[in-house]
This record gives C-alpha cells, sequence and structure tokens, in this order.
C-alpha cells in the first residue's frame, strides 16, 4: 500500500463517516468534519503541501516509488 492511495482511502472513509454522522442527526459533528476536510484539501490544492502525505509518507512508500 502506498501513501497516495491510502489518502484516498482514508479520504473515503471520512466523507463516509460524515455521512454516517449527518444520518444519525450529528449534524454539527458531520459539519465540522467536512469543513475540516475542505480545508486541509483547500490549503493542499493552494499550495502543494499536504499534511496527511507528509505524515503517512513517514511509515508507508510513495507510489512513485514503488513503481521502480
Amino acid at each position: 500500500m502506498c501513501v497516495e492511495k491510502l489518502q484516498k482511502i482514508l479520504l473515503a472513509l471520512t466523507l463516509g463517516i460524515a455521512m454516517m454522522l449527518a444520518a444519525s442527526g450529528s449534524i454539527k459533528a458531520a459539519f465540522l468534519l467536512q469543513l475540516g476536510m475542505m480545508v486541509i484539501l483547500i490549503l493542499s490544492g493552494l499550495t502543494g503541501f499536504c499534511y496527511i502525505t507528509k505524515v503517512l509518507s513517514t511509515a508507508f512508500p510513495s507510489c512513485n516509488e514503488e513503481k521502480k
């Protein structure tokens, strides 16, 4: 498993958890989770730096390194 794939899996899980929270009536928690993910993704898009990828790369190899 490489960092980029793992990051996408974690993003999908986070969105699923937000949907579950919204469906169970915890609208505030779902909103805060979605807001946090939006901030992380916007900062990643604008700056090119992704904190999640940096943290995960300490334990998992990059997909680019895996193909070599």
